[in-house]
């Protein structure tokens, strides 16, 4: 037997990768990038060079490392881009507003800003000790009050965040780990911030949808006008067809272009749900809470792109339904126009044969005048000879006879050569 190429690579995904145990109280910076395919050399150069990392055998998609001082960091490459992750274990919360008092901090914060790609998410994260603790400590942090968040997690652990974006680039989330195992609070603050990272994945789809709702307008503004149209005769088949035509080619056009960023969104969604149904959040009186903020502002983003992913659809599969019928029209226009042309073929064909039968009795009467007038000839030369054969008596007995068989021997010809009826 010999291993697959794949296994441990395929085995490994099953794994999660987990945050390195926080040590409290700690300072988290975390950066969600979009990462070309030409970028993707760069990016591994950059890793490779500057914090000397070495890939997880299992997984090369995976990076860990230290950087200087006690700063410590994990990558991680997804299909759409990239995740770093850089703890600074032992800061205050001071550090969210200015990490660049701290050069531990401010340095790796500068390495990792020289990794190539377009950032979709930036978060700053503190977690201390005990929610009396941070409280105090949370004034430091510029939190916009009337849109803030904050609720419960199992364990004791509570959250805040207004989830802006602050003037350093980066949102803030401020977290108090209260009496809950540090496993268990490294692994529901990973999945706190993979509920916001999926959040912004998915609303990547919103702008697209919005940008394609127009098109959509028109396009069903077009195909009403078209199946009112294929109701009338007043325009022609070719022009609807071609009409036709054109707005389904602009259908497929807007389906290739949204369809990836629509399904990307859809399952994105499905995460989304996923991670906030696993965190439970309990809401704090007082507050918005994490179901709250994402109901409201999350789930309509994700609906309107399910809805335009299904407005297309609908728009395609009616265009199709009017195009069948407007094929189903052609169709029977030519069949009757098929029939008349038969039909008139039918009149043309019994006036022939019935021009033949006249002719066919006109050639029995002249074929038998002929042959009576040959016969002529002879018994008039017979009379010569014979003088008790009367010409004219002999050939007026002949009419009858020569008529039934010159008429039987074309009829018989006529059978023969038809073949039958």
């Amino acid at each position: 037997m010999r291993e697959h190429e794949v296994r441990r690579q395929v085995v490994s995904e099953m794994h999660l990768r987990r945050w390195p145990l926080l040590q409290l109280p700690v300072a988290v910076f975390q950066w969600v990038l979009e990462v070309g395919p030409g970028e993707r050399e760069a990016e591994r150069s950059v890793l490779s060079a500057l914090c000397g990392s070495q890939s997880d055998e299992e997984n090369p998609r995976h990076l860990s490392g230290a950087l200087s001082g006690d700063v410590s960091f994990t990558w991680e490459r997804q299909s759409e881009g990239s995740t770093l992750t850089v703890f600074c274990p032992g800061r205050a919360i001071e550090v969210l507003l200015a990490p660049g008092l701290d050069s531990s901090v401010g340095e790796a914060i500068d390495w990792a800003e020289t990794l190539p790609g377009a950032i979709i998410r930036a978060t700053s994260i503190w977690v201390g000790g005990d929610e009396a603790e941070v409280e105090r400590a949370l004034p430091a942090v510029d939190f916009n009050r009337s849109e803030l968040v904050s609720c419960g997690l199992s364990g004791g652990v509570r959250i805040w965040s207004d989830f802006r974006i602050h003037p350093d680039g980066r949102g803030r989330l401020v977290v108090s780990a209260g009496e809950v195992d540090r496993s268990d609070l490294t692994r529901q603050l990973q999945q706190l911030q993979e509920l916001g990272n999926y959040r912004n994945k998915a609303l990547l789809g919103l702008p697209v949808a919005q940008e394609a709702w127009p098109r959509l307008d028109a396009a069903e503004r077009e195909l009403a006008a078209l199946a009112k149209a294929v109701t009338s005769s007043a325009a022609s088949d070719d022009d609807l067809l071609a009409q036709l035509s054109d707005l389904s080619l602009e259908l497929s056009t807007i389906a290739t272009s949204i369809d990836y960023r629509m399904n990307a969104t859809a399952a994105y969604s499905r995460l989304v749900e996923e991670r906030l149904a696993q965190l439970a959040p309990e809401p704090i009186r007082g507050f918005a809470s994490l179901v709250d903020f994402t109901e409201r502002r999350f789930l309509p983003a994700a609906r309107t792109c399910a809805a335009l992913t299904e407005r297309e659809r609908q728009l395609t599969r009616r265009a199709r339904q009017i195009s069948e019928l407007l094929r189903a029209r052609i169709e029977t226009r030519i069949e009757n126009q098929n029939a008349k042309l038969l039909r008139s073929m039918e009149r043309s064909t019994t006036m022939q044969v019935r021009l033949q039968q006249i002719v066919e009795g006109l050639s029995v009467v002249a074929v038998s005048y002929y042959a009576i007038g040959l016969l002529g000839y002879a018994i008039k030369g017979a009379s010569h000879h014979f003088d008790w054969v009367d010409p004219e008596v002999a050939i007026a007995l002949l009419v009858l006879p020569v008529l039934g068989c010159v008429w039987f021997a074309l009829h018989s010809l006529k059978k023969r050569v038809l073949g039958g009826d």
